[in-house]
């Protein structure tokens, strides 16, 4: 049977408005044919129209192989897990989103060897505009921490960069569900030209998701017009169940989610993945402590790297998960979603 093309994924997914924008394809594309344009409410990549399976003839496949918007979504809740842990930093992380928990078994990873690279999210402080980014050192990743998952952006757009112009081999993927299941998709695939990245990800690590808003539609379609708040003017956002915004003066406003509703991605409303069903670990605030992170350890990989961070007191953990808490949100998310 021949291998799918761009032109598939188009019809089937770009067109339909289901592409979650992970950018996965714009970075296994051979021809480097597909990007994402800037502006507000992008919903999925452009092609140059150049394909080689579709123009040459060459087998190819490699975008469509990889696009966690094909075949059916998931509907489990928690999914296949190890153990579930409350845990945070035992060292500061001055913009850590909750316990910090991920940064610490990161960077810990950086440190002992574990990783050499690690694929993300980080944002202009000023303008808050996110990037996806390749980040090799403990202290930047500690700097940059804090988590993005309220922003879209293309994040595996930059693995790319990580696997094959700069060469690293021990990668750790951190992104939200869809990322994830592109990541894992990424792993299992037969498709030898997805083999160089297969092998360059060591790490998958998932983090919680009810959905992601749009850049430009949130922060300036949004936040600026109707709320009058500059991006500058913003320390944190947090969503649970609302948008909780610290301003640089410590002062708080939380806006509905139903207000927000205009600003979500159109590829997010059939996602019903929350807790990162395809990560080695899977990491978010709810169902742990204030200040602290839950973690779902799902294989032994994961499992792995936090005992390593344990081990070097880097990572501080208790067994108090509230585990309805999570299913409640998952559940929720699902029955939203699944179509």
């Amino acid at each position: 049977m021949a291998e799918k093309s761009y032109l598939d994924l188009k019809s089937e997914v770009w067109d339909t408005k289901k592409c979650s924008g992970c950018g996965a394809c714009v970075a296994v594309c051979p021809a480097d044919a597909l990007s994402f344009a800037e502006g507000e409410m992008v919903v999925s990549p452009g092609s140059n129209g150049y394909c080689k399976q579709a123009t040459d003839g060459v087998p190819c496949g490699a975008c469509y192989a990889v696009c966690p918007r094909t075949g059916d979504q998931p509907k489990e809740t928690l999914g296949t897990y190890l153990e579930l842990l409350s845990a945070k930093a035992a060292f500061e992380i001055p913009h850590r989103q909750s316990g910090g928990a991920v940064t610490a078994i990161l960077a810990n990873a950086l440190d002992e060897g574990l990783i050499d690279a690690v694929v993300t999210v980080t944002e202009d402080p000023w303008t808050l505009k996110p990037t996806s980014a390749v980040i090799t050192k403990s202290d930047v990743l500690i700097r940059e921490a804090g988590s993005r998952y309220s922003w879209w952006v293309p994040l595996l757009a930059a693995l790319k960069d990580a696997a094959i112009t700069r060469k690293y081999t021990k990668i750790a993927v951190i992104g939200v569900p869809c990322a994830v299941q592109a990541a894992a998709r990424i792993r299992s695939s037969d498709n030898d030209l997805l083999r160089p990245y297969a092998k360059a990800i060591r790490l998958v690590v998932g983090l919680f998701c009810t959905e992601t808003f749009d850049y430009a539609a949130l922060v300036h379609g949004k936040l600026e017009k109707k709320y009058r708040i500059a991006p500058h003017e913003i320390k944190k956002l947090d969503v649970k169940g609302k948008l909780d915004i610290l301003k640089q003066d410590e002062t708080h406003l939380s806006v509905p989610l139903a207000d927000l509703e205009d600003t979500i991605r159109p590829g997010c409303r059939i996602c019903t993945d929350f807790s990162s069903l395809h990560a080695d670990f899977s990491a978010g605030a709810v169902g742990s402590p204030s200040g602290f992170t839950t973690l779902i350890i799902r294989n032994d990989t994961g499992k792995g790297f936090i005992e390593s961070a344990i081990r070097n007191h880097k990572l501080v953990t208790e067994k108090r998960v509230d585990i309805p808490a999570i299913e409640k949100l998952a559940t929720g998310k699902i029955g939203k979603n699944f179509r």
